[in-house]
């Protein structure tokens, strides 16, 4: 057994310090600076305020609807009449569920990337993201998305 003061250093208990002996740093953010947001956190808020709004609303009838974030659609050859396309680039997708055994709620998938390029800024970007949204439920309900809004 090594007594210990013949330790070889890095082994045993570390002390609170960063690699060049310097210790802990203060705050990194000045507590006055909001912390900066990355726009996936940005894109999951306005999906959110959206989601939150509509299930106000439709309580109901969204019970047990998931709603899903994904980069980038699937690179599949052809998708169903259940995606919501600009041009030939998906946007979202429904996937309406199925009841039974193994009871697989709808979910409402939105791609973040093909989003956040056809928009010219953030205001521009969370109406599309509800028009989105809107045009996918009333899909899931069987309505008119005016009903909607």
């Amino acid at each position: 057994m090594t007594s210990p003061e013949r330790r070889r250093p890095g082994s045993g208990r570390r002390n609170h310090r960063d690699r060049h002996g310097r210790g802990l740093r203060g705050r990194l953010v000045p507590a006055t600076v909001p912390l900066a947001r990355t726009k996936a956190e940005i894109f999951d808020d306005l999906v959110l305020d959206t989601v939150e709004t509509l299930e106000r609303r439709f309580a109901k009838e969204l019970a047990g609807v998931e709603f899903a974030v994904e980069d980038v659609p699937p690179d599949l050859n052809v998708y169903d009449s259940d995606v919501l396309e600009d041009g030939e680039v998906p946007l979202a997708r429904l996937l309406p569920g199925r009841p039974g055994r193994q009871e697989v709620p709808p979910r409402i998938v939105l791609y973040r990337r093909p989003l956040e390029f056809r928009a010219m800024d953030r205001e521009d970007l969370a109406d599309l993201v509800h028009d989105v949204i809107i045009e996918q439920v009333a899909n899931l309900l069987g309505v008119d998305p005016d009903e909607l809004t």
